[in-house]
């Protein structure tokens, strides 16, 4: 599986971006997706994963109740629906791919990665 995210970019606090996914390959339907994020000297951190139907999703505490995350199978993509940003939600975001079962919250448990978005959030 291939991965090429998108749809990062500058937006004041308070505004809302929608990254989205596109997976090439066969049996995206198979995995599970997750997003992550990362800022320069820090860990890469979980930030929402789904499981291979879209029909249940897991979020970090710093997100939940403000990003959603979904998928449309039919066209291999997820999606990150991000409101309400904050400046310390600035960083790359990554999407991946894990071929263990739902829910998968640790970086090694994943098997694919894109090759992120910049999502910067001024204040």
């Amino acid at each position: 599986v291939q991965l090429q995210a998108s749809g990062g970019g500058l937006v004041q606090a308070g505004g809302s971006l929608r990254l989205s996914c596109a997976a090439s390959g066969r049996s995206f339907s198979n995995y599970v997706m997750g997003w992550f994020r990362q800022t320069p000297g820090k860990e890469r951190e979980f930030v929402a994963t789904i499981n291979w139907r879209g029909s249940a999703t897991f979020y970090s505490d710093s997100v939940n109740g403000r990003f959603t995350v979904s998928r449309d199978n039919a066209k291999n993509t997820v999606s990150l629906q991000m409101n309400s940003l904050k400046p310390e939600d600035t960083a790359v975001y990554y999407c991946a791919a894990s071929r263990l079962q739902y829910p998968r919250l640790y970086l090694y448990e994943y098997d694919y990665w894109g090759q992120g978005t910049q999502v910067t959030v001024s204040s």
